[in-house]
């Protein structure tokens, strides 16, 4: 019985001693970890941006099979929230500010443990070197997990070189594979739509386009218009020298309406039109060199472009299909004007594409 009491006492003060420990240990913690990624800085810094794109590479999530994902309206940039409940850990991450392709600043919060987190991205030989920084203080019950795993800087550093790792893989795989068809010519059908216009530059598009598409189709469904497939972009100029284009960011809709004046959101009408079509098979990033490809392909048959816009982009499969840019699609088409001594061509109609008709197909 008395060797009960002691061995009873004894864990008592074992454990007494371990609490005294714990609380006496250093709370603060620092850690950084870099790795070379082989992809562009503006891809790397548009990836890790996204939080719809967190649980394919960061470790803190990647263990999760039965995760509960959550995002706020909106997924990039500042102020964009992500949060998570999993069988091994929940927490949640806030983009507080970022520099556009240079910094990201970050608040997360593991378990009770809230930290700072900055994500640097430079140039550097074969892609971009990626910084992981972290700085902050762990609750008790983390500086417990700590003490019997080794301290935070193992911890959290291996953490982050695991994340590292996947993020290389994953941009090295879904960034840099793409194709590019140039189809030729066909007939654009035309369509009513919503749109937002305004100018902006070239490199913003496509962060303005998750910003504003969303607020079209939430106008559609609000007041019961129903839409007629994928959003798509008007460039009415493309000012590549000074950076700059002038856009309308658009939802198609069944039928015309009329939107009330002073509302930022305008109703038109597309008219059906000749185009070079070219298919961007693969993440957008890849879109100037669809483009660049296409103006050759049209300098070298000495097709006229037609002056009414620069080019459409249509968004056939995107995010919201597909979370693996990949996978994504999107369509671009040129206006062309026809010349008066070109011969007459048939036009084709093909019943399995709404969008378009087909005029004598050229891929290269």
């Amino acid at each position: 019985m008395k060797i009960l009491k002691y061995i009873f006492l004894l864990l008592i003060l074992s454990f007494v001693s371990f609490s005294v420990f714990i609380a006496t240990q250093k709370g603060t913690f620092k850690v950084e970890k870099s790795k070379l990624i082989k992809t562009t800085r503006a891809n790397a810094f548009g990836y890790v941006n996204d939080f719809q794109n967190w649980e394919d590479f960061m470790v803190f999530i990647d263990g999760e099979k039965s995760v509960q994902s959550r995002f706020s309206k909106k997924s990039i940039s500042q102020n964009a929230q992500y949060s998570w409940i999993g069988t091994e850990n929940s927490g949640w991450v806030e983009t507080n500010s970022f520099q556009e392709n240079s910094r990201i600043d970050q608040k997360m919060n593991i378990e009770g443990s809230e930290f700072k987190m900055t994500w640097v991205f430079k140039d550097t030989l074969g892609g971009t070197k990626v910084t992981l920084k972290s700085e902050g203080e762990m609750s008790f019950s983390y500086k417990i997990y700590n003490a019997l795993n080794g301290g935070a800087g193992k911890i959290i550093g291996n953490l982050f070189e695991k994340s590292l790792v996947n993020l290389d893989k994953n941009l090295d795989y879904e960034i840099n594979t793409y194709k590019i068809n140039i189809k030729g010519l066909v007939q654009k059908k035309g369509t009513p739509y919503l749109k937002q216009t305004f100018t902006c530059k070239i490199n913003t598009v496509l962060k303005n386009s998750k910003i504003v598409f969303p607020k079209l189709i939430a106008f559609c469904n609000q007041n019961q218009i129903e839409r007629n497939g994928k959003p798509f972009i008007i460039y009415h100029t493309y000012d590549t020298k000074n950076g700059l284009t002038k856009i309308s960011l658009c939802v198609p809709i069944k039928q015309a309406i009329m939107t009330s004046d002073g509302s930022d959101i305008l109703a038109d009408e597309l008219a059906p039109f000749k185009a070079i079509k070219t298919t961007l098979y693969g993440d957008y990033s890849h879109i100037k060199e669809a483009l660049k490809k296409t103006n050759a392909y049209i300098n070298q048959k000495i097709i006229t472009k037609d002056s009414d816009f620069s080019h459409l982009e249509v968004f056939s499969i995107g995010k919201s299909e597909s979370k693996y840019p990949s996978q994504w699609k999107t369509e671009i088409y040129f206006p062309i004007r026809s010349k008066k001594t070109s011969p007459k061509v048939e036009v084709k109609t093909e019943d399995t594409n709404p969008i378009e008709s087909e005029i004598n197909p050229t891929t290269i």
